[in-house]
Formats: structure tokens, sequence, C-alpha cells
């Protein structure tokens, strides 16, 4: 059994004899890279007009998002042990490397310190995380990118991660730098617990506790309304930076094959007209 086994695959190698490509051939792959250019061009204008959208919508978001943790910055909170993580990506892809970027930085931050509960928001990352983090999941969100975000949506996420007993939130997202850059970024937001038992919040005015909850509840919300914008921005300018590769290799490819076809079409037309002479002179 074993000599035959080898047998057939020496036979089948040596019949694998490299030919030339047939003028159909690379008639029909020129088509499939012309369409392709042209779907990839479309798609690189319309996230151009989305990530206009998108980077208006961020300013806001960026005011309100960083100046909500002012308070948490400028007094040294304890970071505690019991984290929860919330990790902010989208369901689209065809942009990059943002979402496996963002999903190495969980996978660091889970081999220094395990990650016992986390919130996955986006089938990507959810995807990319199942088999090394996927027992640490207490919930996810679906439908992410295909429409602008809201914050309603961050209403939903936070009040999810209120549901869950924690020191600290860890919200885990892309920072929107430029056009080309992003940065995967970790904001860590106290919980109301360790908020209410840390005595510099107390330095300015006594302050009831309720008051503190409602203010530590919207500050969670506007954090996650501020991610979920940077997120969007980054990924909008991902997918225009992708899709114009994608645009300039197919427009290579397309040189490259016409110089092939016009190279093989002339081959093509040699040796018919020796053919046809090498005939006539055998005639005469």
């Amino acid at each position: 059994m074993s000599l035959a086994l080898l047998r057939t695959t020496y036979n089948v190698a040596g019949v694998q004899v490299r030919g030339m490509a047939t003028l159909k051939d690379i008639e029909t792959r020129l088509k499939s890279v012309k369409n392709i250019k042209k779907i990839t061009s479309s798609m690189k204008m319309v996230s151009a007009a989305k990530f206009t959208r998108s980077e208006k919508a961020l300013k806001p978001a960026r005011v309100y998002g960083n100046g909500a943790t002012t308070l948490y910055d400028k007094n040294e909170l304890p970071a505690g042990s019991d984290k929860i993580y919330v990790a902010i990506s989208s369901d689209r892809g065809l942009c990059g490397g943002i979402h496996s970027g963002l999903g190495r930085t969980l996978k660091n931050i889970h081999s220094d310190t395990p990650v016992k509960k986390s919130i996955m928001v986006g089938d990507k990352v959810k995807a990319i995380l199942m088999k090394t983090m996927g027992d640490t999941y207490v919930a996810s969100f679906s439908n992410v990118g295909k429409k602008q975000a809201s914050f309603t949506d961050a209403l939903n996420i936070a009040e999810e991660v209120l549901t869950h007993e924690f020191e600290s939130a860890d919200i885990v997202y892309n920072r929107f730098v430029n056009v080309v850059s992003y940065t995967a970024t970790t904001r860590p937001l106290p919980s109301h617990n360790t908020l209410e038992s840390s005595e510099t919040v107390y330095t300015y005015d006594e302050v009831d506790s309720e008051v503190l909850r409602c203010y530590n509840e919207f500050t969670l919300a506007n954090v996650l309304h501020h991610a979920l914008k940077e997120q969007e921005a980054s990924e909008q300018s991902a997918r225009m930076n992708a899709m114009e590769n994608a645009t300039r290799n197919a427009g290579e490819m397309i040189d490259k094959l016409t110089l092939q076809y016009n190279r093989t079409r002339q081959a093509v037309i040699t040796r018919e007209l020796i053919e046809i002479i090498s005939g006539a002179n055998a005639l005469e």
C-alpha cells in the first residue's frame, strides 16, 4: 500500500507542467480585476464620505468624554483588582488590521493578568478573542457599525456593565489620531463603591451617595459614547486607506495583465503567420 501511494504521488507530481495562459484566461482575469477595481474605488469614496461625518461627530464627543473623567484624573483613585473589560469594535471588515490590533491588545492584557469578565461590542473582536477569552464573555453586542453610534447605544452598553460587580471598568478601543494613524487605548473607570470609598472625592465638599452614583453612571455612558465615536472614526479612516491601497494594487495588476495579454496575442499572431507561410512554402 505504501508503494502504491508513493507511486501515485510521483505520477501526480510528474504531470504538473507549467503552461502558458491562453488569451481567454487572461481576458477573463483582466475583466475580473477591472470589476474589483470599480468596487474598491466606490467603497473608498463611500468610506471617505462616512469618515468626514464620523470625524465631525467625534469632536464634541471627545470634549464630553475627556471632560467627564476630569474628576477621576485629578484624584488618584485606587485601581481595583476586580476588573471588567469592555472591548469596542464593530461587525464590519475590509478595514485593514484595526480589529486584529485591538484583539492583540486584549490578548496581551489577558496574558499579563488573566481577565475574568469581559463584554464584547461588535462581532469582529468577539470572533478574534473567542478561542483565548471566550470563557470570560458575560455579554456581547452585535449590529455595531452599520449606522453611526448614538448616545442610546452607549446607554445600553452602560446598563449592561452596571449589572455586574466590579471595582474598575476598563474600556478598550482604538483612539483616532489622524487619517492614517490610530492607537489601541485602555481607559479605566472606577465603580460607584470605589468612588464612594475614596477620601479624595470629599475634599471639595460633602457629596451625597446618590449624587455620586448618578455622576458615575453618567460618566460611564459618556466615556462609552466617546469610545464608540473614536472607534468609528478610526475604522472609517482605516477602511478608506485599505480601499485606496486595494484600488492601487488592482491598477498595477491591470497594467501587468494588459501587457501579458498583448504579448500573448502578438505571439499567437506570429505563430499563425509562421504556420501560413510554412504551409504555403510546403505547397510550392
